[in-house]
């Protein structure tokens, strides 16, 4: 498959909202988390254990798949827990941070003629 954008938009577009395998790429496990799709590591075995139990539970804030009466621990970076649990994308985290950018620009204005005016 493709790591590029399209592959996550795609199947998020079908209705995925996790995606569970041993293994990710690197960009496409991060251009997943970047548009809320949520890729879970579990090893080959649990993996297999979920496809044949048919059905399954992931909680994010527990970090754990639920399935066929099993609890499955996964790893997630922190960061990326928090924008998922919270529904921040790149943008939201920005604008969060604008009082800080706003001072920013105020204070690396310079005298002189203005260089950025249409």
């Amino acid at each position: 498959g493709s790591s590029r954008e399209h592959a996550p938009w795609g199947l998020q577009d079908y209705g995925f909202d996790a995606l569970v395998a041993p293994s990710f790429a690197d960009i496409f496990y991060s251009n997943c988390t970047k548009i809320g799709l949520l890729p879970v590591v579990l090893s080959a075995e649990d993996c297999h254990a979920l496809a044949q139990a048919g059905a399954g539970e992931i909680d994010l804030e527990r970090q754990e798949v639920r399935f066929a009466g099993r609890q499955v621990p996964f790893e997630i970076d922190a960061e990326i827990r928090h924008r998922l649990l919270g529904g921040l994308d790149d943008i939201a985290l920005t604008l969060k941070e604008d009082d800080a950018i706003t001072a920013y620009e105020r204070e690396r204005e310079r005298s002189g003629p203005v260089t950025t005016a249409l």
